[in-house]
């Protein structure tokens, strides 16, 4: 049966464990049983030497599960025994270490729950406040452990009458003046500098707090910095128009307007639009068409109530729960000129997205974490704002249904994350423009915000294959030779890149003839051999050549597209790679578009480019501001200033006052990038006649209809190839699913250990590029040896046998919003456990990727939800008693762990050096039973390169089920006829529970010499089918 070779498989894993620990298990030095040893590291990184230095004892254990480093006697020292939620932070500030927590005379003790302190007094946080001090942290009904903590407060039980259970941590939050909770509180001074006098002159609330990062300074609750609603709301053909008022003068960071408006729009029944606006004066707004009906949907999802108590709050809620999405009676709501800021409670504390950061996890901290938004030339940096900008979150609810939220606004802004659960956005412009979707599953989101921003482009089939690059090949000769070494050792090899060390002094459209002379014709050879070239473009244009030697400038001066100074005149002027003073392209100007194409037009007669590569493009300037420095005035220095990095608008840029067609800088910045990339993919598109294909560094909402994006000039740290699956997990969130980061790192020399285990990542990314920087020692796979190159081989050629389920999964994101990366929540919603996860991640619904993200393990801790799951390799399936629980995995160098979910089925095809040759090969079915012994899934199919073929209808689909034994395929679309040309040659089937007597083929019995049954349940099939006609195989 399947449970009997469920249970073989298991003991082949802990055979191979027993035989190197059995016997140092048998030596320990004492008398502990395993299953009461109390765990002494439990963090991460656990090894003899740090136990000793714990005062603790080190041995290896049979028993899974079982710590090895543990406490000498079975009694935990006192300071351990506090629960988690007794335990009192005697570190709040950053920086906490074992060694200055001890110094503190505290305990340390690493501990896995959110939230919890590692650095903590040795003393019950329940005594601190007796009974009778206690002020109740959490009035309302439905009060726990979880959302106690939650809420920064503690939860002590008591037999005491009427005594809180859950209650501020410290007297000075029991003590405060006003009745709002600590992880209510909203920030009345968020600029530094903060003072009792100076938050009472704004008519705050000061009280201190021992929460860290909570405000000392806070709005009150009596709505003085709010709104009040005059009249009615107002029934509009779209929803309802609301007005209005400032009922008092208060203002945080300049005037308040007046009177504003906020109109309600119902979309679609999973889609609402509320947008607050000056009704007086026109204010930037981003120029994203997101088609609005003209008249309201028809009984929405969603309802929204209008309050008018002592100011003005608003809800909006699902109509089928009652869960409360959106809803403002925190207070707050402010409209200056310059300073917009709302703030709403959340419906749960799991919530995922915004972006362009480092985030530590897919799911947030919301203690008081702030998040700055504002294009940036910065590689990964804790909490700082990064190349792109996607005020955009998904929100869990309690119940597991999801709904996510997009701020329509470019401005520089910054997203504060509260324990409450509850959030506050501000921005210094624009207006306040919020679309939301109601799901409910996390899939339904992403497809609902693509239908609003724009779908995923289709990359090109070639694009999927492995890429190699480098700033730093210096001459064409280390190109060719880090290529011949690819081949030597048979690694696949689809595009190569060129950076701007191949350009003539760093020049937009020209080579190196020195020291790259012959790079046009090499790139013909490789293209001739069935590979691709991509060249880089960054958007500064010298403009300090000699008169008639540089057409491009030139080109551009004659038409006036550049972005100009504050008197909209003259061009602006910073300093970039090219030699000389470098002027910047207005891409927001439709002109532009015009010079932008033609010049890409023209180079792809020097270099015969397959794809474009935009960098530097946020805009990135090597000073702050351009020549002439930015002129002392509220548009270059604001009254607020976000917490964004060099805490200054033209830090590595250009000044905010400088002019654009769009408008100001100060509205447009982080915009720069988007406006590039739709040009960009036409030039594309128009240069070389077939389907576009652009990378872009800066991103903003809707990019990836037009681009794939990599998470920039990372670092080659193991945080950093952990941290990179975040980044694909949110930016498929975002919408722009062809994502990848640097494999083996950008910045430092990397490691053989670390860049191995990120060419196996890597090899999962839907952009896979290995790419460093210049002068760091070489990382292309070829280049550690033999070995190593071999280990890389097997990884990639995993990817390029798989590669047609990865293009599948890529037409369903440009038909219907799917993610292609996907968390293994978006799949398990109702499973809590999965909500945390983001070490592991799944290729569509159906392949999850499980790699070793740690220094030094050789093993990954896996969590297998509810479904049945198969080792890829050997389709052994995992035991029915390993659902929804976590168990280490072996993973030698050699492997990364990748496993097959139950109930779908994979279009394979046979792997070869490049898409080009794998094209022409044989395709396979790898389908892997569900529960109930049935499967499905789809192949699309193109010819690869064309321009628009799902739309022109030119594309082979095909459905494939199996049930009750029988496999069979549906052609939904057979518009593709070089398919014709190519056959299934192999049908996989893992998890059947007996060999089959007889198999039929199209009605044929197959012979027994084309079939192959093992003992673990999978059977392999051996044919010769036409890809274009219905296959159908029945198992009896």
């Amino acid at each position: 049966t399947t449970l009997f070779r469920s249970r073989i498989w298991v003991l082949r894993v802990l055979t191979a464990a027993l035989s190197v620990q059995v016997l140092q298990a048998s030596a320990c030095p004492t008398d502990i049983p395993e299953h009461l040893r109390q765990n002494c590291y439990p963090e991460h990184g656990a090894s003899p030497d740090g136990c000793a230095e714990r005062g603790c004892l080190w041995c290896p254990a049979v028993i899974q599960g079982t710590p090895y480093c543990f406490f000498p006697n079975e009694t935990v020292p006192e300071c351990y025994n506090l629960p988690d939620n007794a335990k009192k932070d005697c570190h709040p500030e950053s920086g906490s270490t074992e060694a200055r927590c001890l110094a503190r005379d505290c305990c340390w003790a690493a501990s896995s729950p959110p939230g919890t302190p590692w650095c903590f007094f040795n003393t019950d946080a329940c005594s601190i406040i007796p009974p009778s001090g206690r002020k109740d942290c959490h009035p309302e009904p439905g009060a726990s452990p979880s959302t106690c903590r939650d809420r920064g407060c503690l939860w002590c039980e008591t037999s005491v009458q009427n005594v809180p259970f859950c209650f501020h941590d410290s007297k000075q939050d029991s003590t405060c003046s006003e009745n709002i909770p600590v992880q209510e509180r909203i920030d009345c001074h968020p600029q530094p500098g903060s003072t009792q006098e100076k938050c009472e002159v704004k008519g705050c609330i000061w009280c201190a707090t021992s929460f860290p990062n909570a405000p000392w300074c806070f709005l009150p609750a009596d709505g003085k910095y709010g709104y009040t609603m005059t009249g009615e709301p107002r029934k509009t053909a779209k929803g309802w128009r609301i007005l209005l008022k400032k009922p008092t003068s208060k203002s945080l960071y300049g005037s308040s307007i007046t009177t504003i408006a906020m109109d309600v729009e119902f979309h679609t029944k999973k889609r609402l639009r509320f947008k607050i606006y000056d009704p007086n004066n026109n204010r930037f707004e981003v120029p994203l068409n997101i088609e609005s009906p003209s008249t309201e949907a028809v009984d929405p999802d969603y309802a929204i109530e209008f309050r008018n108590n002592d100011f003005f709050h608003f809800k909006i809620t699902r109509k089928s729960t009652g869960t409360a999405l959106w809803d403002t009676s925190l207070g707050g709501l402010t409209f200056a000129d310059q300073f917009l800021q709302i703030s709403t409670a959340l419906p749960s504390s799991s919530v995922y997205g915004f972006g362009e950061h480092e985030h530590p996890n897919f799911k947030h901290d919301l203690n008081f974490v702030t998040y700055p938004m504002y294009s940036r030339d910065q590689p990964p940096a804790a909490f700082g704002n990064l190349y792109g900008v996607h005020p955009f979150y998904m929100c869990l609810e309690n119940d597991s249904n999801a709904h996510g939220v997009l701020f329509l606004n470019a401005n520089a802004q910054e997203v504060l994350l509260n324990p409450s659960p509850s959030l506050t956005l501000r921005t210094i412009g624009g207006v306040l423009d919020f679309y939301v979707f109601l799901g409910p599953t996390p899939e339904d989101i992403v497809q609902q915000y693509t239908e609003a921003i724009g779908r995923p482009f289709l990359p090109p089939y070639w694009s999927l294959g492995f890429q190699l690059s480098r700033y730093g090949y210096k001459s064409l000769a280390t190109m060719k030779e880090t290529i011949r070494r690819t081949r030597q050792f048979d690694i696949p090899h689809d595009v190569q890149y060129g950076d701007i060390d191949y350009m003539d002094r760093q020049m937009d459209f020209t080579y190196d003839k020195v020291n790259f002379a012959g790079l046009p014709k090499y790139v013909k050879e490789l293209k001739n051999e069935g590979m691709h070239f991509i060249t880089i473009l960054d958007p500064c244009l010298t403009k300090d050549e000699p008169a008639g030697t540089y057409r491009p400038y030139e080109l551009g001066q004659q038409m006036g597209i550049w972005v100009n100074n504050s008197d909209g005149v003259t061009p602006a002027a910073g300093k970039v790679w090219p030699p000389g003073s470098s002027v910047f392209p207005d891409y927001s100007n439709p002109k532009t578009h015009d010079w932008w194409i033609q010049a890409c037009v023209e180079f792809k007669d020097v270099i015969d480019y397959d794809g474009l590569w935009i960098d530097m493009n946020e805009p990135a300037n090597f000073g702050t501001g351009q020549e002439g420095g930015c002129a002392q005035n509220q548009i270059n220095y604001p009254p607020y200033m976000p917490k964004i990095l060099g805490a200054n608008l033209a830090d590595k840029t250009l000044c905010a006052d400088s002019k654009t067609y769009a408008g100001d800088l100060y509205d447009t910045h982080s915009l720069y990038g988007w406006f590039q990339t739709e040009p960009t993919f036409y030039a594309s598109q128009n240069a070389t006649g077939k389907r576009a294909f652009v990378l872009t560094r800066s991103t903003f909402v809707g990019s990836g209809k037009w681009s794939g994006h990599w998470l920039g000039d990372n670092y080659s740290l193991w945080k950093d190839l952990r941290m990179s699956i975040i980044g694909m997990l949110e930016f498929n969130l975002f919408g722009i699913p062809y994502i990848g980061a640097d494999i083996c790192g950008y910045i430092h020399d990397t490691s053989e250990e670390l860049c191995l285990r990120w060419m196996q990542l890597g090899a999962f990314y839907p952009f896979s590029r290995n790419h460093n920087g210049l002068d760091y020692k070489e990382q292309d796979p070829g280049a550690f040896g033999a070995e190593f190159a071999s280990k890389s081989r097997l990884t990639l050629l995993i990817r390029y046998t798989l590669l047609p389920y990865l293009y599948t999964l890529f037409y369903k994101a440009h038909v219907s919003g799917s993610t292609v990366i996907r968390p293994v929540m978006h799949e398990f919603t109702l499973d809590k456990q999965t909500h945390d996860i983001d070490e592991a991640f799944l290729w569509g619904p159906a392949f999850m990727i499980t790699p070793v993200v740690h220094q030094g393990a050789d093993s990954v801790n896996v969590y297998f939800p509810e479904a049945r799951w198969f080792n890829y390799y050997t389709a052994d399936e995992i035991p029915f008693s390993w659902r929804r629980i976590t168990t280490s995995i072996p993973a030698p160098l050699n492997t990364i762990p990748l496993f097959v979910r139950g109930g779908y089925i994979l279009p394979t095809q046979a792997p070869a050096r490049t898409t080009t040759l794998s094209r022409k090969n044989p395709f396979g079915l790898l389908i892997a039973l569900d529960d109930k012994g049935s499967a499905a899934g789809s192949l699309y199919w193109d010819d690869g390169d064309s321009i628009d073929p799902v739309e022109k209808g030119i594309y082979f689909l095909a459905e494939y089920r199996f049930n009750n034994g029988r496999l069979t395929t549906e052609v939904v679309r057979n518009g593709y006829r070089e398919v014709d040309n190519l056959i299934y040659d192999t049908i996989q089937i893992f998890g059947l529970s007996l060999s089959p007597k007889t198999i039929t083929l199209n009605g044929n019995a197959m012979s027994s010499s084309n079939i192959n049954y093992q003992e673990n349940g999978k059977l392999t099939l051996r044919i010769a089918a036409p890809l274009a006609s219905k296959l159908s195989i029945h198992l009896q």
